[in-house]
């Protein structure tokens, strides 16, 4: 079983993480245990309190802004007091009315909206610039991170979960605070104001709100905390929907190849219905909300007027004092409901983050060891003892192997499929550590190595081709800062790929597109070899590094590298077996282990495992 799918098992057993955000329907299923709502209650307040922390960073943006949400609703909250004595100034009964007052009123009113609406627009270009810089440090902070993780959580990862994280969830909070908090900071003023304000014109009818607040605030407590978990069962749903789409478009030519276009479709529409049917239920319950709140603010308002016309006749208030108060009311009320509208989205918006955070709190590659020396002056010397390891911890892959390969030499690596020959390379390389036994290279332990120098030490050409957007002289050059174009055009000569580039439009100048798919697959590995061959490393690795190239090229890139390979300690996988006749030593693995070693006349002699698997493929 190869290393992808030992992980992939495992991720399954485990739910892959996709179900970490599971959620109940209101009304459906049990209720969560006490203990995973707290847990649930407590990363949320961690979620928004990081949120806080990013913001922060940029105080004086976030003090301007919150003086802007000060000047702009004081400045509006002003108005309804001016409507009232506006009103006043008319004289009842009489049909005398002082349109100086009113004018004199009507002007001051004028005048402190237009500030407040241009205060409210420095509100709104403030929080975008806030929210355009936390999602560019979020952004930085995630890509930062991925580049810290050790392979095998991209070995357990879908690719197209990861991209949803760093694109949609974080625009997800983008959204949320370029609007959202706008709004919060509106909300909070606002309410706290006309609370103010309404308290100096009538404090006994303010006592309707202390009846009509709290239903508002138990009914939006309920269902936003019945919902917050199906907003994030929706974002795993579209991160998993989105790993899915990535794996499908990759892997199309062998879709195609072997007809499962309907099957495949099937899988989407049921990954696709999973998401929306995700999507519908939290905006649907969200959406609840909103309508609830709005009754009980009308209803407010109706009480409003009941009383108010009460305290009128009996003298209490006037009619500019109850036209104040009915704007007060109503400035007191709607931004609750606006609150209750938009708790939906910060509860999606707070899903999101708490993915991205999921992510960034990942454990990286351990640190090296303190005292961690560089490795340099390479001899290439690299010695394995008893070396065990497993992707998990209850199965065992490589038992117990040995080898000693001498500077220079170049070392064969065969065996059947699932031997073990991908896994001892990641060992060398220190993609995982072993679990017992040691690595040494020129008699030093490769953990008390650090890993970026160790990984410097080799030259890597996978059988899977990386190729990125961009000329074939950067990809070539890539792993050699500085690289001339004589260099580079010797090391395309030596892998027999240099009259090819020639031949192209821009030549060294022509751009790949994406992992290359204008050239083909042949031609891609050739580059990548090439652009091993460019390295200056005293060890290099080729894993199946000429599966797709014609025999005739194969030997010709063979005889170029031996040329080139001198001086330096080769590993070789290969699964063709006369490729590597010529090798200095050949480990044959089987089931973990070394079971035969030595050259390939040695082992052809021996008559065992080795010879068994080269006369296989001439049956």
């Amino acid at each position: 079983m190869s290393r992808r799918a030992e992980l992939n098992k495992e991720r399954n057993s485990r739910g892959a993480g996709q179900n970490e955000d599971k959620g109940q329907v209101p009304g459906k299923g049990q209720a969560p245990d006490k203990g995973q709502a707290l847990d649930k209650r407590r990363y949320s307040r961690d979620t928004i309190l990081r949120l806080g922390k990013y913001m922060l960073q940029y105080k004086w943006l976030l003090a301007a802004a919150v003086i802007c949400t000060l000047g702009s609703n004081l400045f509006s909250l002003i108005g309804p007091k001016l409507t009232g004595l506006c009103i006043s100034a008319i004289e009842f009964g009489q049909g005398a009315v002082d349109f100086e007052t009113v004018f004199y009123y009507a002007a001051w009113m004028a005048g402190f909206y237009v500030i407040s609406a241009l205060m409210s627009y420095g509100l709104q270009v403030l929080m975008l610039t806030i929210s355009r810089k936390v999602v560019y440090r979020m952004r930085q902070d995630v890509f930062e991170k991925l580049m810290t993780l050790p392979v095998g959580y991209f070995d357990i990862h879908q690719t197209g979960d990861i991209i949803s994280r760093i694109s949609y969830d974080i625009d997800t909070v983008n959204a949320s605070l370029s609007n959202d908090l706008v709004q919060l900071f509106t909300t909070v003023i606002t309410v706290v104001g006309a609370l103010v304000m309404m308290l100096t014109i009538s404090p006994i009818l303010v006592l309707v709100f202390a009846v009509t607040v709290p239903m508002s605030i138990l009914i939006t407590k309920y269902i936003t905390g019945r919902t917050k978990p199906l907003f994030r069962l929706r974002s795993a749903k579209l991160g998993a929907m989105n790993g899915f789409v990535e794996e499908m478009i990759t892997g199309q030519k062998t879709l195609k190849a072997y007809g499962r276009e309907e099957f495949t479709q099937q899988r989407f529409n049921e990954k696709n219905k999973e998401a929306v049917e995700a999507y519908y239920r939290a905006e649907y319950y969200g959406s609840i909300v909103g309508p609830c709140v709005n009754f009980i603010n009308n209803l407010s308002l109706s009480l409003i007027s009941v009383f108010g016309a009460l305290l009128y006749l009996a003298g209490y208030m006037s009619v500019g004092d109850i036209s104040s108060f009915v704007l007060y009311s109503r400035k007191f009320s709607g931004p609750i409901n606006e609150a209750a509208n938009i708790f939906s989205e910060l509860q999606s918006a707070l899903a999101a983050a708490e993915r991205v955070f999921r992510l960034i709190d990942e454990e990286p590659e351990p640190a090296d060891m303190e005292g961690a020396e560089e490795l340099s002056q390479v001899s290439g010397e690299v010695r394995a003892e008893h070396i065990s390891f497993g992707y998990l911890p209850e199965k065992t892959i490589i038992h117990d192997l040995s080898f000693t390969a001498q500077p220079g030499k170049l070392i064969a690596i065969v065996g059947p499929t699932g031997a073990g020959k991908t896994t001892l390379i990641n060992l060398l390389m220190r993609f995982y550590d072993p679990d017992s036994g040691r690595i040494m290279v020129d008699g030093k332990e490769t953990q008390s190595l650090t890993r970026r120098s160790l990984r410097k030490a080799y030259a890597m050409v996978l059988q899977d081709t990386w190729l990125f957007y961009g000329s074939i002289y950067e990809n070539l050059a890539y792993g050699k800062e500085g690289a001339t174009m004589e260099q580079v055009e010797a090391a395309a000569r030596a892998a027999h790929i240099h009259s090819f580039i020639k031949r192209l439009p821009e030549g060294y100048d022509t751009i790949l597109t994406d992992e290359g798919t204008n050239i083909s697959k042949g031609q891609k590995q050739l580059l990548t070899i090439a652009r091993a061959m460019l390295l200056d490393a005293k060890m290099l690795i080729l894993d199946e590094a000429t599966s797709n190239v014609d025999t005739r090229t194969e030997r010709q890139i063979q005889t170029a590298m031996l040329k080139l390979m001198e001086g330096k300690t080769c590993f070789v996988i290969a699964h063709r077996l006369s490729t590597i006749e010529n090798a200095d030593l050949i480990l044959v693995v089987d089931n973990g282990e070394v079971v035969e070693q030595g050259t390939h006349r040695e082992l052809m002699d021996k008559d065992g495992f080795y010879r068994r698997l080269y006369n296989a493929q001439y049956e």
